[in-house]
């Protein structure tokens, strides 16, 4: 069975499964559904055109190309990752636990040993009341109020419990890598890990069309050190893995399932270190529907749709060697995150000047397309 075989949803078989596929001649939009591939191509140049046309609940339609198993043992196919022109978005602190952590990063200045002392006063004060508050509510005033006179105020806390939620650009368009593929962290950084999240897709309307898996890798010394460093801690070659294919919303699953799911984080160090851990949507701060309205309206606008990560609770304290200093990647280290209904995104860590070079943009796109004979 080849890899990307092994990272399908548990119900594959009745789940609408849309992604690209390079068979040799370019990026090529997929349908896999009821054990078959099919091209869609003829309908859909790309993921996002193909986004915008389907009727929300319908079933995409294209040329067939083979069992699922006949393509994956075809040795010029490779798995790429789902979107191509939607902007990749991201949503920042919407669980309570990763809230105190990026806290605990400003406090730190970045500087991973003087962070457990740190989590353990905060974790004191504010832990179980951060969890009950709602954003924006009364309650979250009350909050802010107690924890500016106690000095323990943050711009983590704002975005946690305030009004507006964080919501930031995580990578250009077309630079996301796949499920297999490897995953950047800077050479420079001494302090990062892995955030495994649940990613929507939707149109240019604001319609969430599907959902899939991400890992928004996260250099937390540098975040850590000044939240204007954000771009430099969140985009680097290879830092936005998602995949492996867009699960699509249909009768059998919706945004409730999304709102119910659990997302699973296994880690393997090629030292033998180990790490495991779990994020139920359940604990979200803030509605998946609610972060769609606060990314896209009257001030903003994706002509050819978006992405959005809704964030993580999943922020990994075990030591991984000198006590006291928490966990950081090391290169070769696999990471797979997973969920039942939307399958298993495997990348293993390396540096970003390591990783393939990001190469292939819009321009590059658009020539392929056109010698294809694909764009109208």
């Amino acid at each position: 069975m080849h890899p990307w075989q092994q990272c399908l949803p548990d119900d594959a078989a009745d789940a609408l499964l849309v992604g690209r596929m390079d068979f040799g001649a370019g990026p090529t939009p997929v349908l896999l559904h009821q054990g078959e591939v099919q091209d869609l191509s003829a309908a859909a140049a790309t993921v996002s055109q193909l986004l915008e046309a389907l009727d929300p609940g319908s079933v995409p339609c294209g040329q067939r190309m083979g069992g699922i198993g006949e393509i994956a043992a075809h040795p010029r196919t490779s798995v790429l990752a789902p979107l191509d022109l939607q902007c990749i978005k991201a949503s920042g602190v919407t669980f309570a636990v990763s809230a105190l952590e990026r806290v605990i990063e400003e406090r730190a200045g970045g500087d991973a040993q003087r962070a457990d002392a740190i989590r353990r006063a905060l974790s004191e004060r504010i832990g179980g009341d951060l969890r009950s508050v709602k954003p924006g509510s009364a309650q979250a005033q009350q909050l802010r109020t107690a924890l500016q006179a106690d000095g323990l105020w943050s711009q983590y806390l704002e975005v946690a419990i305030g009004p507006d939620a964080e919501i930031f650009t995580k990578a250009p368009v077309l630079s996301a890598v796949g499920a297999g593929a490897d995953v950047g962290i800077r050479s420079d950084s001494g302090w990062n890990n892995p955030e495994p999240e649940v990613v929507l897709v939707c149109d240019s309307q604001g319609r969430i069309r599907g959902a899939t898996l991400g890992n928004d890798v996260n250099l937390r010394d540098i975040e850590g050190r000044s939240a204007l460093l954000l771009g430099k801690a969140k985009d680097n070659n290879a830092s936005c893995a998602v995949g492996p294919f867009i699960r699509l919303f249909d009768a059998g699953f919706t945004l409730d399932d999304v709102r119910q799911c659990t997302v699973r984080l296994d880690l393997l160090g090629a030292d033998g270190f180990t790490l495991d851990g779990e994020s139920s949507m359940r604990q979200i701060s803030r509605d998946p529907q609610e972060l769609v309205e606060q990314t896209i309206g009257k001030n903003h606008r994706y002509p050819d749709g978006f992405a959005l990560f809704l964030g993580t609770m999943f922020a990994p304290v075990k030591d991984r060697g000198e006590p006291g200093k928490g966990f950081t990647h090391q290169i070769g280290d696999i990471v797979r995150i997973a969920s039942p209904r939307l399958g298993r995104l495997e990348n293993r860590v390396v540096h970003c000047e390591q990783a393939p070079p990001w190469s292939f943009g819009v321009a590059a796109l658009m020539r392929n397309l056109a010698g294809r004979g694909l764009l109208a």
